[in-house]
C-alpha cells in the first residue's frame, strides 16, 4: 500500500491544480464581463453583488460616496476590465500607437496606478480587478478632496480633476476643451441618475451583502 501513497499525492496535487486553474479562469470570465444594464446602478449591483460589496468597502475606507466613482467607471471604460484607448491611425490606415497607457476599469495610467500602489494599494493590485479599480477612483476623488478643496460628491468637478489630474485642474487646463465640459456634465447626470436609483433599491442590495457575507 505504500507503494501506492506517492501516486495518490501526485493525483491529488494533479486535481488541485486543476480546480485552481478552473476557478481563476471561472474569476476571470465574471470579472471581464460588464454589466448588461450600466446605465442603471440597482440592475448593475443586482447582477454583481461583489460589485455593490467592493463599492461600499472602499467607499467606506475613504468617506466617498458610491454614485460618483460609479459614474467615473462607466464614462471611462464602460465597466470593460481590459478597456484601452482606441488606436490611432495615420491617413487613416497605418496604426501608430495609442493615446496613452491608460488600462482598466478606471483608465488609470501607468504612472498614476504606480503612486497609488505604493500609498494605498498593493503590488498585486490590478486594474482589470473590479475591487482594485473602484478603490483606486476612491482614493483619486480622496486626493483631489484634499488638494483642490473639491467635495466628494461633486461629480462635475471630481471628473475633470480625474481626467486632467489634480495639477491640470489648478491650472485649468479643461476651459479650452468644451468636449471635456460636455462630457464631465454627462458624468454628473448619470452620476445623480445612479444616486437616485442607489436610495430606491439600497435596502434589497444590503439584505443581499450581508447575506453574502454570512453565507
Amino acid at each position: 500500500m505504500r507503494f501506492l501513497a506517492p501516486v495518490v499525492h501526485r493525483n491529488i496535487q494533479a486535481l488541485t491544480a486543476i480546480a485552481m486553474i478552473l476557478g481563476m479562469l471561472m474569476l476571470t470570465g465574471c470579472v471581464s464581463t460588464p454589466p448588461n444594464h450600466r446605465e442603471n446602478l440597482c440592475k448593475i449591483f443586482m447582477q454583481k453583488p461583489g460589485w455593490y460589496a467592493a463599492s461600499v468597502k472602499a467607499a467606506s475606507h475613504w468617506k466617498g460616496p458610491i454614485h460618483v466613482p460609479m459614474a467615473i467607471m462607466a464614462q471611462e471604460s464602460a465597466f470593460r476590465a481590459k478597456a484601452k484607448p482606441p488606436m490611432r491611425f495615420f491617413l487613416g490606415i497605418i496604426p501608430y500607437g495609442r493615446a496613452s497607457n491608460a488600462y482598466g476599469y478606471p483608465q488609470a495610467l501607468d504612472s498614476t496606478w504606480a503612486t497609488y500602489r505604493r500609498d494605498a494599494g498593493s503590488i498585486f493590485s490590478q486594474r482589470d480587478n473590479f475591487d482594485d479599480a473602484i478603490d483606486f477612483i476612491q482614493w483619486y476623488m480622496h486626493q483631489t478632496a484634499i488638494q483642490n478643496k473639491v467635495p466628494k460628491k461633486d461629480a462635475y468637478n471630481q471628473y475633470l480633476n480625474y481626467h486632467e489630474g489634480q495639477g491640470g485642474f489648478r491650472r485649468g487646463t479643461y476651459r479650452k476643451k468644451q468636449w471635456l465640459i460636455n462630457t464631465a456634465r454627462r458624468v454628473e447626470q448619470r452620476s445623480q441618475r445612479y444616486q437616485q436609483q442607489l436610495a430606491s433599491c439600497l435596502p434589497a442590495l444590503e439584505k443581499r451583502r450581508k447575506r453574502r457575507f454570512f453565507f
